[in-house]
C-alpha cells in the first residue's frame, strides 16, 4: 500500500508564505503524478495544483502566480511554495497522488491515494 504524509502547516499572518511537504512511500513510486488539494470549513475539497510524471504543472486559477508546486525525485517528495498568503487559503491542505494522469489534474476523483492533510491557517 501506499502512503502519503503531509508536513509543514502552520498559523500565519496574510502575506506570508509556507512551504509544504509530502512524502511519499511505499508502492507510490517517483514517477506517479502527484497534486495538493485543500478543504475549508463548510466547503468541498479543491484541487489547488498538480504535476504529472513527466513534470508538467497546473494550478487553480486563484492560486496562480502565488503558489509552486515541485516535486524531489530522488527524496520520492512533493512539496508545495505558498507564497503571498490570504485568509481565503485557510484550510487542511492534502496531497494525493495516481500512477497517471495525463497532463495533470485537479479533479480528485482522479487519485487513488490520499495523505491525512495538514492545516494551514492565515490571519488577516
Amino acid at each position: 500500500q501506499g502512503q502519503l504524509v503531509e508536513s509543514g502547516g502552520d498559523s500565519v499572518q496574510a502575506g506570508g508564505s509556507l512551504k509544504l511537504s509530502c512524502a511519499a512511500s511505499g508502492s507510490i513510486y517517483r514517477g506517479y503524478c502527484m497534486g495538493w488539494f485543500r478543504q475549508a470549513a463548510g466547503k468541498e475539497r479543491e484541487g489547488v495544483a498538480a504535476i504529472s510524471s513527466p513534470g508538467t504543472t497546473i494550478y487553480a486559477d486563484s492560486v496562480k502566480g502565488r503558489f509552486t508546486v515541485s516535486k524531489d525525485t530522488a527524496k520520492n517528495t512533493l512539496y508545495l511554495q505558498m507564497n503571498s498568503l490570504k485568509p481565503e487559503d485557510t484550510a487542511i491542505y492534502y496531497c494525493a497522488a495516481v500512477s497517471w494522469c495525463g497532463s495533470g489534474s485537479l479533479r480528485s476523483n482522479a487519485y487513488a491515494y490520499w495523505g491525512q492533510g495538514t492545516q494551514v491557517t492565515v490571519s488577516s
